[in-house]
């Protein structure tokens, strides 16, 4: 990004001296004036010498060009509200003035107001876009002037993006952050920002109570990539919950334990913390399948993927019930039927462990514990 910068910032100097003419006529009070600040050293007192020039002179033909200089010396200066309103003057001059609403948008990011740069971006690449479409000249001494032209706008176009895409990472506001991202998706469904801002925008609608725009964000992007492990989690328990297409429910668990087997750790996040989350995320992926699996009465496949959950989620009541439940269900069902007193002994064990938690899996579970003691003479 800062060769992007570099390039359209040379670009603008040999625009700027195209835009604006300006033909200083000294014998006038608005040529003398205008003389005055070219000659004036001092930032401060320019600055005060164009604003005495514009209230005087908000037509001369002149004012363009002070406007130009207005908005560059107040970007230096910070002075955001000011290099803000004189853009907009310059714009309003001429609608299609690349330069001067690039020098806006900078002036929203400095005011750090995802408004402003909703607002400036959108009309930045529309200049931008239009610049850029202007066909080539037919004569040899304009063309380099149109290159240069074409190539800025571009240049600004993707910026615009960037522009949208930091703003959303900064910004702490849920709300904003996610119009600012769906900004940046209609602007350009293509943009290379959009990956890298959507596991924001995801956060933003979960935090902010959206979970079916969650759900639907996370579908499309785990049709082409399927490494965030929260996407995985879920559409996969909406599916579960709903009911709805069991394999892909156990598809998607799977993969959610193969993506934080071997996903590295984030910066930032201590040894100890991240050991948790992936214990924790894998033990629900075991989880869900196999409880997916079991309402499938896939009983070796159940077996395997709650056996394999237990140990990781053994401290939440809420999984490990259910999970010893269906345990102690498929180690009877398969011992039944295969009369192997060794399985049969799990599933014993599988329903003690149940009926000591609260839950209201523990009576049925006693319940059971005491039909496999009478009907097998396991203890």
């Amino acid at each position: 990004m800062q060769r992007l910068l570099l390039i359209g910032l040379a670009a603008a100097i040999l625009l700027h001296g195209q835009r604006h003419k300006l033909t200083i006529n000294a014998e006038t009070p608005e040529g003398q004036l205008l003389q005055q600040i070219g000659q004036e050293s001092d930032a401060a007192k320019k600055l005060t010498l164009m604003e005495e020039f514009i209230q005087k002179n908000p037509k001369h033909e002149g004012s363009a060009w002070v406007l130009d200089q207005m908005v560059a010396a107040n970007l230096k200066a910070g002075s955001f509200d000011k290099a803000l309103d004189a853009a907009q003057k310059l714009i309003a001059i001429d609608p299609d003035d690349t330069v001067s609403a690039h020098n806006a948008l900078k002036a929203a990011e400095g005011k750090k107001d995802p408004d402003l740069v909703k607002q400036w971006a959108g009309i930045t690449s529309k200049a931008a876009r239009k610049a850029a479409a202007a066909p080539e000249p037919t004569e040899a001494d304009e063309k380099e002037t149109w290159k240069n032209t074409v190539d800025y706008a571009k240049q600004v176009d993707t910026y615009t993006e960037y522009s949208l895409y930091a703003s959303a990472l900064s910004t702490a506001d849920g709300a904003k952050k996610l119009m600012l991202a769906e900004t940046l998706e209609a602007q350009n469904p293509q943009s290379e920002y959009i990956g890298r801002v959507r596991d924001q925008v995801f956060l933003a609608l979960r935090q902010s109570g959206q979970n079916d725009k969650a759900v639907a964000l996370a579908e499309k992007v785990i049709e082409k990539d399927q490494t965030n492990e929260d996407m995985l989690l879920v559409v996969a328990d909406k599916l579960m919950n709903a009911k709805k297409d069991p394999d892909r429910v156990v598809a998607l668990s799977n993969k959610l334990v193969e993506v934080m087997k071997t996903k590295p750790k984030p910066e930032g996040v201590a040894d100890a913390d991240w050991a948790k989350r992936k214990d924790m995320m894998m033990g629900i992926g075991h989880w869900m399948a196999g409880m997916t699996l079991s309402g499938q009465n896939k009983l070796k496949e159940t077996d395997v993927a709650l056996r394999a959950a237990l140990p990781l989620i053994e401290n939440n009541p809420q999984l490990a019930a259910p999970a010893l439940f269906q345990l102690g269900l498929a180690n009877y069902k398969m011992g039944s039927a295969s009369k192997n007193k060794t399985v049969l002994a799990d599933a014993l064990s599988f329903n003690r462990r149940c009926a000591a938690i609260k839950s209201p899996y523990a009576a049925q579970a006693v319940k059971n514990a005491q039909v496999i003691q009478q009907q097998f003479g396991i203890k």
